[in-house]
């Protein structure tokens, strides 16, 4: 559910903004769109490393259920958000922020209830079972939304509310903590301010960098974007001294003396921002390039490239338990390394593609790039859990988690960048040509060429036809029924941005590669398998002990057990 309500909004927003009657492309209104997109996002990549702490603190299970119980509502509030025009939008925005913080629980302890649940031998594949979850749910969400909101965008929010429900319910009745809850314990007030503070500053500096700043087609160099990047970065700084000299500390460093957790985590940062902006250039490629040129008019595209993405689904499903299952009984290494190298090969396999690809082509290689994610995600997930006492799981999880959802968001920061300044070099002068050329007068060409670019691909990423966007309707209504016809053809946008295009995609596909090579050498070095359980003696007797709520403790034998 969590992860689903992260990209459902993707294909939804067409319908979206046309209950609220806001076009999302019109000056001023960029800033709603990437909130509505990126604003769960940031929250949820804020407040997992948080939400794990407290958890450890109080009890995994108990904010679990207080995680389902904030989505519903959050889910509820969206279904109702009432009005129209921008009053609704910052309204949705809120809404969804709300759902982030339920989100944020539910990433931060799915993982640790799990590792308390399972003994070390079976941890993998329980873990993958649970990545297949998110993985999926994350793909799922592009056809969900695109089959809701044909129907009501409400319905796109009102499909949480019963999945939450007995959710929260079920986790009250069947669920109970068997995690060791050590009292005394202090809430690091200064370490989660500073914390929450720097990688907000930095994630929504990353944000509005997307944004045009002058008669600049990006926002890295807005006063703004650069203060708020530099302060969070300080922010950051400053909480990992606070770290260091508080008794409780938030976020636990002494962790990555352990090479088997730092190096899976390394692994796990480098391998979100490889692809976590994948989803979204395959996206634009299909939506606004290939599905145009076969056919599709503009308004299909957002439901079709769901369902045309679906083998990478497929290929996760097949290797997420079956690595796990594996990564049990051989350690997480193989596994892990050899799915950072599928990953890069089907990286280059992907630049080999033609503009205008053969679809089976395109399926293999999304194939290859699930089987990749599949092998790599549930084996580290589990190398992880594995590497860190059982008191500190839920922080760890969160820890996992952050890193995992802020590397996706530098990632689409870095993505972004590359294709759209790819675009701002070579595509006016395509623009202009190719509209001359079609009948448009040269004034009105090249006035047009000059338009930042992320007006053309935010277009197609929403499913409008975006010669209808770049296009004033004082120009259009001046033109011959012929010319316009031209222009406004499914066909014609594809052909006029493909070459500008593509050139900026390839080089993100490289980026992606390099960090995907650079991951497979993180998964490399984490050395053979360890178990925390099985490298220590047992704790000593807890403060407060999760038995006496009906759970049972399982402490395993103390010796180490490395291969």
């Amino acid at each position: 559910m969590a992860s689903i309500n992260g990209t459902i909004i993707l294909i939804s927003l067409p319908a979206i903004f046309r209950g609220i009657r806001i076009d999302p492309l019109a000056p001023g209104e960029t800033s709603v769109f990437l909130w509505l997109i990126m604003g769960y996002m940031v929250v949820t990549a804020t407040l997992v490393v948080t939400a794990g702490r407290i958890s450890d603190m109080y009890g995994r299970v108990r904010f679990y259920n207080l995680g389902f119980a904030v989505f519903s509502v959050g889910s509820i509030l969206l279904y109702l958000t009432p009005g129209n025009g921008n009053q609704a939008a910052i309204e949705m925005i809120l809404f969804r922020i709300v759902q982030a913080v339920g989100g944020a629980f539910l990433f931060a302890n799915s993982a640790a209830i799990l590792t308390d649940a399972f003994p070390p031998t079976r941890r993998g594949l329980a873990l993958g079972l649970n990545q297949i979850a998110a993985i999926a749910g994350s793909l799922i969400g592009l056809i969900l939304g695109g089959i809701l909101s044909a129907v009501d965008y409400h319905l796109v929010f009102l499909v949480s509310v019963p999945v939450g429900v007995v959710g929260t319910v079920w986790a009250y009745v069947a669920l109970r903590e068997t995690a060791t809850i050590v009292g005394g314990q202090r809430v690091d007030v200064v370490g989660n301010l500073t914390f929450a503070g720097g990688l907000i500053l930095f994630l929504v500096g990353i944000t509005y960098a997307l944004m045009p700043y002058g008669t600049s087609s990006m926002g890295w160099g807005n006063p703004m974007v650069l203060a708020m990047m530099g302060s969070g970065l300080a922010l950051l700084g400053l909480f990992l001294w606070v770290e260091t000299r508080v008794r409780d500390p938030m976020f636990r460093l002494h962790l990555f003396r352990n090479r088997a957790f730092a190096a899976a985590n390394s692994a796990g940062l480098l391998a979100a921002i490889g692809r976590g902006g994948l989803q979204f250039m395959l996206v634009i490629w299909l939506q606004g390039i290939w599905l145009p040129l076969h056919g599709y008019s503009y308004a299909q595209t957002p439901l079709w490239s769901g369902i045309y993405m679906m083998p990478m689904m497929l290929g996760f499903i097949a290797l997420g338990p079956l690595s796990g299952f594996l990564s049990d009984r051989f350690g997480a290494r193989s596994f892990a390394t050899g799915g950072m190298l599928l990953q890069v090969a089907a990286f280059i396999l992907l630049i080999a593609l033609p503009t205008n690809f053969g679809y089976p082509a395109f399926a293999a290689v999304l194939l290859l790039m699930g089987v990749g994610m599949g092998l790599f995600a549930a084996p580290n997930t589990t190398a992880i859990m594995n590497a860190v006492p059982a008191r500190h799981r839920g922080v760890a999880s969160g820890m996992r988690a952050t890193f995992q959802n802020a590397g996706m968001l530098v990632s689409m920061g870095i993505f972004f960048t590359i294709v759209i300044l790819g675009l701002a070099a070579a595509l006016p002068a395509s623009i202009n040509s190719g509209l001359t050329r079609a009948g448009l007068p040269a004034a009105a060409a090249q006035s047009i060429a000059h338009l930042p670019p992320t007006s053309a691909l935010f277009s197609a990423f929403l499913g409008y036809n975006p010669m209808a966007h770049l296009l004033p309707a004082t120009v259009l209504g001046s033109l011959s029924s012929q010319v316009r016809s031209t222009l406004l053809a499914p066909h014609y946008f594809p052909h006029l941005i493909s070459a500008a295009f593509m050139g900026g995609l390839h080089t993100a596909f490289l980026v992606a590669a390099g960090l995907s090579v650079v991951a497979a050498v993180a998964s490399l070095l984490r050395g053979g398998r360890y178990i925390e359980d099985l490298a220590r003696p047992a704790a000593p007797a807890p403060v407060r002990s999760a038995a006496a709520s009906g759970g049972r403790l399982h402490p395993w034998p103390a010796h180490s057990r490395r291969r």
